[in-house]
Parts: C-alpha cells; structure tokens; sequence
C-alpha cells in the first residue's frame, strides 16, 4: 500500500455563464485546475483535485503540474498512502505554501487508502459526527441589485435556503444590493455577506448600520487578509459574527486570529488548508478556542467536493447557524466524475463508497 507514481494532468471547465461569480477579487468564468492521480504498489488509483485559482493562493494550473512533477512526485515514492504525516513533511520540506497542490496530492492518498481497505474516507478520519447531509448558502456575486435579486431567486426556486452576498466594492452600491436580495427572498431567509478583503477598516464601519438593519446573519473576510486587529476592532463594534476566510490557511493563521480574539466564525476547505488533514486540525484548534466553522468554497469540481463533504461530517464544530459553501458542483455544466455531487434541496450529500466515493470519467 506504498505510493508507486504520482501523475497530474490539467483539466478546465466552463463555469455556468448564467450563474458565474463576480466579487471584489474579478471575474470567475473558468476553472483550469489540475487533477491528480497516485497509484499505489497494489495497483489502486486514488484521485485529488487541486483547484488553483492565482488570485486566492498564487497557484497556477502550469505551476501545480510542475510543483508535482518536478518536485513532489519522486519524494513520495514509496510512502505508505496512509502516512499522511509523512507525506505533508516531505512536500513541505521540498516546496513552501502551494496548498492546493499539496492538498491535491494528499486528497489521491486518502482516496487511494480508503479504496483499499474499502471504507469510506470519513471512516479514516475519525468517523461521522452528523448526517450526511450538509446544509448549503448560494453565493450572490457583485452584480446589480436587480440582477442579483433576480439570481438569487433563481437558486431558492431551486432549493437553496440561505445566501451570501459578494460585496467590497463600493459601501453604497454594496448595501443596495443586499437590500434588493433581502426583499427579494424575505425576511427569514438567512443572508450573509462577503468582502473577500475588498473593504478597508473606514468602509466596513460604514455598513455596518446597514448590514444590521438588513439582518445579515455573518460578514465573512470584511477586511485584507492580513489584517487580524482591524478585523478584531471591527468585531467589538456589530453583533454580527465576523467571519475570516483569506487570512486563515494554515494553524499559524488560525492561532493568530484566536490569540487576537478576530473572529466567531473560521472558513475551512482542504484545497486552501493544504489538505484534509490540516483543515480538521485547523477546525479542532477552533473548537477549543470556542469558535465554530464553516466550510468555504473555490468553486471546485466533484472530487474536492467530496473531500470538503467528509471534513464537514468529521470535525466537532461545524456551524449551524451559518451555511456552507460546498456548492462547486452547482456551478458547472459538466463534471467529471461518477457519481457527481448530489446537490438537492438545499444540501450537498456525501458520496457512498470507499475513499471519496467517485470514479473519473476523463
């Protein structure tokens, strides 16, 4: 059960024009990522999806194949695909940061070490802590109000039960369409609202009257990634729970925005943590400190879908108050799995079947 070879390949898809993201941070249209396969010495293959975006992690698909091939692949020769600790210090050693490279890699492992005991990879971390059904937020971009109200009824016709807003472009025109959402879907149902760090400290202040008088249920990254004591300040200051998800990719991160006291509420997802393993490590850390967590999104295909569900059902503190992002499927017109993620009534399910439950169709 030791790693015989590891490959990588890219794919890209086409994001659902009629559906596409838009947020302080540009357009998504497309998603080229990478796709990852590790072959163990019994012959099992174990996928991972490494879902680079260069804006949010400074990953391309070009250099995650040649992070992979060039650096990574010949070290993890011959590791037990269930050392994952083994693993994670070897490409730290070899590479610094690349998370969803890393992440990817260590995705294939589990996926590989689930298939050949022939258990699901939830099993291998732990074990379920609640249904398998997750429930979900669509993401409203930076859109006109009109055009946001009018996509945000499209995904509650559809089942979704909570939304998030991208806003951190401009206070007024920011409000003015989370006001047009919140007419739009009525008063309980729950939304949010998403800078992606596009607002400075002067700015969010600013909304924060209306963002309450709107009834948001969560602001998520109000301000610059690195900016832990303006977030905190920002904190003392609402009632609504703040969320960090740009300033948090590893442990250190997240002790950081702990010991500053930053945030209710932690994002968590394998690609951005650099693993399955680290994000439950980040969630357990978060628990102790007293905080809940949601799980975030980069849009990803199916198989990082899969990897997000089993953290969701693994760690002791996912939020119930605040919906996850674990809604990449939703997105595209195509997939690339057997089976694809099943996304119904408002909630992602986990896929049966050993490791991460889905087989590639390309």
């Amino acid at each position: 059960m030791r790693i015989e070879s590891i490959s990588a390949r890219p794919v890209t898809l086409d994001v659902n024009p009629d559906i596409f993201i838009q947020s302080s941070l540009g357009k998504h249209r497309q998603s080229p990522y990478v796709l990852v396969t590790v072959k163990t010495t019994d012959g099992v293959e174990g996928y991972g999806e490494a879902t680079v975006m260069p804006r949010w992690s400074g990953e391309t698909q070009q250099s995650a194949m040649a992070a992979i091939e060039n650096l990574l692949a010949e070290p993890l020769k011959g590791v037990e695909v269930c050392d994952i600790n083994e693993a994670l210090q070897i490409m730290d050693n070899q590479i610094h940061d690349n998370q969803f490279t890393k992440c990817a890699i260590e995705m294939a492992m589990i996926d590989a070490w689930g298939k050949t005991l022939g258990v699901p990879a939830w099993k291998l971390l732990g074990g379920r802590r609640r249904d398998p059904g997750i429930a979900l937020k669509i993401s409203i971009g930076a859109f006109p109000p009109d055009e946001a109200a009018r996509r945000v009824m499209i995904a509650k016709n559809r089942g979704f039960k909570a939304c998030k807003v991208k806003v951190g472009i401009d206070v007024k025109t920011d409000l003015e369409r989370v006001a047009a959402i919140r007419e739009a879907v009525g008063a309980d149902f729950p939304v949010g609202v998403d800078s992606n760090g596009g607002w400075n400290e002067s700015e969010a202040i600013s909304a924060l009257a209306g963002l309450e008088k709107l009834n948001v249920n969560m602001i998520e990254q109000p301000l610059p990634r690195w900016d832990f004591r303006g977030t905190a300040r920002l904190r003392e200051r609402t009632h609504i729970p703040i969320m960090i998800d740009e300033g948090i990719f590893t442990a250190a991160h997240a002790l950081q925005a702990i010991r500053e006291e930053a945030c209710d509420i932690i994002s968590i997802y394998p690609g951005k943590n650099g693993g399955i393993r680290r994000s439950i490590e980040i969630a357990e850390m978060a628990h102790h400190a007293g905080l809940e967590c949601v799980i975030g999104s980069n849009l990803e295909l199916d198989l990082a879908t899969s990897a997000m569900l089993q953290v969701a059902v693994t760690i002791p503190n996912l939020s119930t108050r605040v919906n996850h992002d674990i809604i990449g499927p939703f997105y595209y017109l195509d997939h690339i799995t057997t089976p694809v993620i099943r996304i119904e009534d408002g909630r992602a399910w986990v896929p049966e079947g050993p490791g991460l439950g889905l087989a590639l169709t390309v």
